[in-house]
């Protein structure tokens, strides 16, 4: 337990010192470096790459090796793990750098507070996603129907139980000592994500023996470093060279050792998407982080 609060503050300082940084004009990459140096230097390490997913963007942007992508007057939701010993703490909050959109923001941030007082145990999981979606509906959006939130586990960032930001039905109750994350999206246009582009993040899916001596090199630090948390190619390269990085991860893909996450978007590209994120531990009396 004191590993995951630990998490939790550094998590909850990190992104405050992310907001400050989120501005028009800002370098994307260079916001997401100073994050997750700023994770460390606390004594915290990253659960997963650190992901500004902008405008219709939805999750898992995470900042490609050499990115050039400038702030602009963006929609921008700010996603953020930290890990102490795998005991992981995930938040995100959204930042309107247009000015226009604090009522979308609004329907997720309120979506989040409405599922965090029920999130109780013996409370079911269809209640809290019937919640979820009837705040975002009157705010006059679309909950995000296929994202959710979920259990944190060891080294496991997405793990049961799956919590819906819909009323789907599922009357798997809560269970006191649970740690979840709940991430209400509230869209603008369908409600629906699809895959988009490659994201550069991976994680360990199969891990066995390899041929290609550059890969076998860099699973080695992968698990010893990351374990089956997510990580990127930016991360890689600061250990390995191109040339090796390039054929390793290749490799590694290759062999169906690691995955590849795609980014996902917002069926329609004409739409908004705000999140907002916390994560708690269920008991008697909801405990956050």
């Amino acid at each position: 337990m004191e590993d995951l609060v630990k998490a939790g503050k550094i998590a909850s300082e990190a992104r405050k010192y992310g907001l400050s940084l989120i501005k028009v004009g800002a370098s994307l990459l260079e916001v997401t470096e100073k994050i997750e140096e700023k994770i460390v230097s606390l004594g915290g390490k990253p659960a997963f790459p650190t992901q500004f997913s902008v405008n219709n963007i939805t999750a898992h942007y995470n900042s490609l090796v050499g990115d050039k992508y400038i702030f602009g007057k963006d929609l921008v939701k700010f996603d953020l793990g930290v890990h102490i010993n795998g005991k992981i703490a995930d938040c995100a909050i959204s930042v309107d750098l247009s000015g226009k959109n604090s009522k979308l923001i609004l329907a997720s941030s309120e979506a989040l507070k409405v599922a965090i007082n029920l999130a109780k145990p013996g409370v079911m999981l269809y209640e809290i996603g019937a919640a979820i979606e009837n705040t975002i509906k009157e705010f006059g959006f679309a909950p995000v129907k296929n994202l959710s939130g979920h259990g944190l586990g060891d080294y496991d960032v997405h793990s049961a139980p799956t919590i819906p930001n819909y009323d789907n039905g599922d009357k798997t109750k809560l269970k006191k000592g649970q740690v979840i994350a709940i991430e209400p999206f509230a869209s603008t246009g369908e409600g629906l994500v699809m895959n988009g582009k490659k994201s550069e993040i991976y994680s360990l899916k199969n891990l066995k023996n390899v041929r290609n001596k550059h890969a076998r090199e860099i699973l080695k630090f992968i698990n010893e470093e990351y374990r089956t948390l997510p990580f990127s190619k930016r991360a890689i390269l600061k250990k390995f060279s191109k040339l090796q990085t390039a054929i390793g991860i290749s490799n590694l893909l290759r062999e169906n050792v690691l995955h590849e996450y795609s980014v996902l978007v917002e069926r329609d590209s004409n739409a908004l998407v705000a999140q907002t994120e916390h994560t708690l531990i269920v008991g008697e009396k909801v405990t956050t982080l």
